[in-house]
């Protein structure tokens, strides 16, 4: 079990951590170039590159920002000097929030398909994995055309300061929810069709519905436990891609989450900054991506258990 841990979780750690520090090398132009803006002399660039440490070989920084990592340690930005630590701290619970109401929209709008598949008997969610490839700008674009544009119900861009609490603006959250929870509803449910449809073809469900069971006591007493573990798996899993995903949607909308700071951190190549930022997804995609694993786990310790309590409960709901 512990070797199992290390290899899904230490493991993708330590290659987010180098995949990160990697992308930050080949961005274009560094701090000391950017800052200098063609304006500086090749002599101040190079005394801006030393104060920042950029003149060290790349290995070397990368072991010494690992090294930071590790204690917990996420330095100070290039452009303020305040730490990273409060710059995060600061966005970080208005993109909690929005993932937050996305999940809750996603599940909502996933169940709903799932139900309309199951009434249709596994045929429906034919359109899903067309939504889900729409990109999210396209999303955003309608949205708010729509809400924003055409019926003046929310608004268009959120007005919320960095560090200002979502929740006394909740509109605020509104069409950034949604773009997001639309494309992931319909990923999740091309996800769970498959699932939906064995599930349709065990033995007691066929039979409770031949026996003229109503639909939504089948789907709730019968075909819902079945569907639970890989619900929630991909629920695990969507939790860490929202969070990548944030970044297009608070742009777009002005919202002052992990996702805004990260793109302007770019701009002005605030290294720490971007290192930190991009971290925080790749932390949530590997912890959702562990406890699926988990859960799959669980749920796989215990088939014939769960089957012989599904039939049962299926005799006895026909007699």
């Amino acid at each position: 079990m512990i070797t199992r841990v290390v290899v899904r979780t230490v493991l993708p750690a330590l290659a987010a951590t180098a995949v990160v520090f990697a992308a930050t090398e080949v961005l274009p132009g560094d701090a000391g170039e950017v800052r200098g803006a063609g304006r500086a002399s090749a002599e101040e660039i190079a005394r801006e590159r030393e104060r920042l440490g950029l003149d060290v070989p790349a290995p070397v920084r990368y072991l010494r920002w690992l090294g930071r990592l590790v204690r917990g340690d996420l330095g100070l930005s290039s452009v303020s000097g305040r730490p990273v630590a409060g710059l995060l701290a600061e966005r970080l619970p208005a993109t909690a929030a929005l993932v937050l109401v996305t999940l809750v929209v996603t599940v909502a709008l996933t169940a709903l398909a799932l139900a309309v598949g199951f009434l249709r008997a596994g045929r429906g969610g034919v359109l899903a994995p067309g939504l889900a490839a729409v990109p999210q700008a396209v999303y955003a674009a309608a949205l708010t055309a729509v809400f924003s544009g055409m019926l003046g119900w929310l608004p268009a861009v959120s007005l919320l300061p960095p560090g200002g609490s979502p929740w006394a603006e909740p509109k605020a959250l509104a069409l950034p929810a949604l773009t997001l929870a639309l494309p992931s509803a319909a990923f999740a449910t091309a996800l769970l069709r498959g699932a939906l449809t064995d599930v349709l073809r065990l033995p007691h469900i066929a039979d409770a519905r031949t026996r003229g069971l109503p639909a939504w006591l089948v789907l709730r007493r019968h075909v819902a436990p079945f569907l639970l573990v890989p619900f929630v798996q991909v629920l695990a899993l969507m939790a860490g891609w929202l969070v990548a995903g944030t970044a297009l949607v608070e742009t777009v909308y002005g919202f002052p989450g992990i996702g805004g700071l990260l793109v302007s951190s770019v701009a002005v190549r605030d290294v720490p900054v971007v290192q930190a930022a991009a971290l925080i997804p790749a932390a949530m995609t590997l912890l959702g991506m562990l406890t699926a694993d988990l859960l799959g786990a669980a749920g796989t310790h215990r088939p014939d258990r769960s089957r012989t309590m599904a039939g049962v409960a299926a005799a006895g709901g026909a007699t």
